[in-house]
């Protein structure tokens, strides 16, 4: 019995001496350094089985939460938070502004039935939001694009609660980190990506672009975002102004130039 105990504390201390201990801080510096890195063209499963690639999302953001379905907590938890985000988000950038897509790194257990079951659970029914599973080579390339780690602990796993936003070409533009966290951590970024600069809009729609960033705000009393009409006539008001101001200089300008004509005809009489 004593030897088996000692066989047995023996296995345990060298598994938790294999295991990287997860260090927080360290996470979070790779985390950050994904920032601007392309990701590639990975290959996953759809909960109906069928093959998506990740060049699918191209042209428009994509937000990318990664999650294991035998989390009994954190992962639900920030799931249907940031469901909440999402419907607050689509309700001022548009329901086809962006994609979202909640990925299962734990690949043994992550299967696209179990990846559905998940869906259905947290009662996420979202247009464009895939849930997706693949194999460990893709799992291990795609979260060191992404600057996510994840260790196994317990059973479980540890890990940055990371939620990433991709870019239309398909480059890491912003993390958001927590499981509950504040709406424009989310929204403001993809503010930026659809409405911001982009080169294929005509030049009325990027001038309707333009406005829609600036005076599209969010609202902390109602944790929402609304048009600011007070932006735009405070822009309509100045105008109007600096247009008069334009219009009085000129009428000064012309007085100036009547009066210095008529001296100079009564110099030469």
């Amino acid at each position: 019995m004593r030897a088996l105990a000692l066989v047995l504390a023996t296995w345990f201390a060298a598994v938790a001496q294999a295991a990287p201990a997860f260090d927080r801080d360290q996470a979070l510096a790779i985390s950050q350094a994904a920032i601007g890195r392309s990701v590639a063209d990975h290959v996953f499963y759809a909960t109906d089985g069928t093959v998506r690639r990740l060049s699918a999302y191209a042209g428009k953001p994509l937000v990318v939460s990664l999650i294991f379905t035998s989390c009994h907590y954190v992962c639900p938890t920030t799931t249907r938070h940031l469901a909440d985000v999402v419907r607050k988000a689509r309700a001022v950038l548009g329901d086809d502004s962006f994609a979202v897509a909640t990925i299962g790194f734990d690949t043994v257990n992550d299967t696209a039935d179990r990846m559905r079951s998940f869906a259905r659970q947290q009662r996420i029914d979202i247009d464009d939001w895939d849930f997706l599973a693949t194999d460990a080579a893709t799992i291990d390339a795609f979260t060191q694009e992404l600057g996510f780690q994840f260790y196994p602990s317990g059973g479980a796993f540890d890990h940055l609660v990371q939620t990433t936003v991709i870019d239309a070409d398909g480059v890491v533009f912003r993390q958001i980190y927590g499981i509950e966290f504040d709406t424009p951590h989310l929204v403001e970024p993809l503010k930026v990506l659809v409405f911001g600069e982009n080169e294929h809009r005509s030049l009325l729609d990027d001038l309707t672009a333009r406005v829609l960033l600036f005076c599209t705000v969010y609202d902390p009393a109602s944790d929402s975002y609304k048009f600011n009409y007070s932006l735009f006539v405070g822009l309509a008001v100045g105008l109007s102004l600096g247009a008069v101001f334009v219009v009085l200089l000129l009428r000064e300008w012309r007085k100036r130039k009547a009066h210095l004509t008529q001296i100079s005809i009564s110099s030469e009489t």
